[in-house]
């Protein structure tokens, strides 16, 4: 009997501690970066997002930032960094980057420092592999800023400011200088790309193995007109995928990983054929398993889905669903893939979607939250 009640009380508490792991694997933490005015100060949200209903919950908001227009968080989720998309700093040119530390457990931040980036409208922030790398991209002024990490993960001051140069767009609107808009280092870190909206072009830098700097490599045209804006690579390191903001496309590129070399293979329209409106693209992501590819439409305001062909690399049209809102400037993708959080900039709202693994296609959830001018969602 007492071999029998040692047995039921190890197996109630093996239960409760399956039940402890479910409840924590249920549950993921997001930040939500905005735009800001005296109005609406707060520039980064945190909150909680149960997996099991796609709900998200007000953990708690930080005022300290303007203009916290893009996020990323390391590699050992012990650190978010953020750019300040404005235009001076404490009465200097150019925005800024800062860093936070997050609180294990709960993910809230606070503040460890803020450094100037030199350049004008920072609208895009990453890190190197290794952590010891943070790579902003400056809209305005067109460059990129490099700042080291120091011990506890804080920014030292920048140790390159690099100009984009290159042949201006036709849009005389829009492509009147260089325009980086995005930097995303390959998967293995040897190269990092920039897509530049003003000059047309995927801009390839080496990524120095020991000092982290970046060094003139080479690139790749996109069609004159088009745009680039974000980029992201598959898991094989065969292909990138540019959505092109301007001309409402998806570039398809091979992508050499060994030269850092690539070479556009197909263009895609983000829009669906009868749509006879203003709209613009913004964000691109790729599920997991890399079987599709997802792409934001601001104005058709709608996520387009795309399947993708594991061999060629090309892309294939599965459909479009509605976010929702106005203005989708940035989505994400829930851990596992199993949400897809679309922010709405313009009609102020995160609308979640759940995700078929199978089709790829997104499902209402009749889950969202308000939160003033959205512009980047990060999960932890």
């Amino acid at each position: 009997m007492a071999n029998e009640r040692e047995s039921a009380n190890a197996g109630a508490s093996e239960n409760a501690q399956a039940n402890t792991n479910s409840n924590e694997n249920a549950q993921a933490y997001v930040y939500v970066g905005s735009y800001t005015d005296d109005q609406h100060p707060v520039g980064i949200s945190l909150y909680s997002f149960n997996r099991q209903y796609g709900k998200l919950t007000l953990v708690e908001t930080y005022s300290d930032l303007p203009n916290a227009s893009f996020l990323a968080v390391n590699k050992d989720k012990t650190v978010l960094y953020a750019v300040s998309e404005t235009v001076s700093y404490e009465g200097r040119f150019g925005g800024s980057a800062a860093a936070y530390a997050i609180e294990a457990g709960t993910g809230r931040l606070s503040k460890i420092n803020q450094q100037p980036a030199d350049g004008s409208a920072p609208c895009y922030i990453s890190l190197d592999a290794t952590g010891r790398r943070v790579y902003v991209a400056n809209y305005l002024s067109g460059d990129v800023t490099v700042f080291p990490v120091e011990a506890g993960g804080g920014l030292g001051e920048h140790t390159q400011l690099i100009k984009h140069e290159g042949q201006l767009g036709p849009q005389a609107d829009r492509q009147e200088a260089p325009h980086a808009h995005s930097i995303v280092p390959s998967p293995d870190n040897r190269f990092a790309v920039s897509a530049d909206l003003g000059i047309d072009r995927l801009v390839v830098s080496r990524i120095d193995a020991d000092s982290g700097d970046l060094l003139p490599h080479g690139g790749a045209a996109v069609k004159p007109g088009a745009g680039p804006r974000h980029v992201v690579f598959n898991a094989e390191s065969t292909h990138v995928y540019a959505i092109n903001e301007l001309d409402n496309t998806v570039t398809v590129l091979s992508y050499e990983a060994d030269a850092g070399r690539m070479a556009a293979v197909q263009n895609l329209s983000t829009l669906p054929e009868d749509f006879d409106g203003v709209s613009y693209c913004a964000d691109i992501h790729l599920a997991e398993d890399g079987r599709f590819l997802y792409a934001s439409n601001r104005g058709h305001d709608s996520i387009a889905v795309y399947g993708v062909d594991r061999d060629s690399g090309t892309l294939s049209v599965v459909g479009w669903h509605s976010t929702r809102g106005q203005w989708p400037r940035n989505f994400a993708l829930s851990p596992q893939d199993e949400f897809l959080l679309a922010a709405n900039q313009n009609s102020n709202s995160i609308v979640v979607f759940r995700r078929d693994a199978e089709t790829g296609m997104l499902h209402e959830t009749e889950q969202t939250v308000a939160v003033s001018r959205p512009v980047c969602v990060k999960f932890l």
